[in-house]
């Protein structure tokens, strides 16, 4: 019987197996994980202010801070002054950014295409719906205090 200690034990297992795997897949590519994702980001979304990359990202501000410091001298991203607001920057790919980033992550997504290799379409679709209802049953679940009886 499949209780939900059970599920979150298997979950949290394929989870950590998967960031595993990602981690590795991305220190290939010769970057670290954090400036992989900033270039990612702006890959896909264009040019984007510090702040917004950092909360799409997961960073707290220094840590984005300092990452983009670190991008900005190995010349991957260009900080431009936003006209509107001056105390606000933009991140943007340089050409050299662009063709690493754009290199890593066709290589990145390769290795994640491994991962799912095993499964038809169907299962695919499956498995996404069932991962797409249990976040969302997550996020419904309130701090209600707990029934247990001792």
């Amino acid at each position: 019987m499949y209780t939900g200690s059970r599920i979150r034990l298997i979950f949290g297992r394929a989870n950590k197996a998967i960031e595993q795997l990602d981690k590795r897949s991305i220190a290939q590519t010769g970057l670290n994980t954090t400036d992989f994702m900033i270039l990612e980001a702006l890959l896909h979304k264009g040019a984007m202010p510090i702040s917004k990359i950092a909360d799409k990202v997961l960073l707290t501000s220094g840590s984005m801070s300092t990452a983009a410091n670190r991008l900005e001298k190995r010349e991957l991203v260009q900080r431009v002054r936003d006209p509107a607001d001056g105390r606000s920057y933009y991140l943007h790919l340089t050409k050299a950014g662009k063709q690493i980033i754009t290199a890593a992550y066709s290589s990145h997504c390769k290795m994640l295409e491994r991962l799912i290799e095993g499964f038809n379409q169907n299962e695919l679709s499956e498995l996404a719906s069932l991962l797409k209802k249990i976040g969302l049953q997550a996020e419904q679940i309130t701090d209600e205090p707990n029934t247990t009886t001792r």
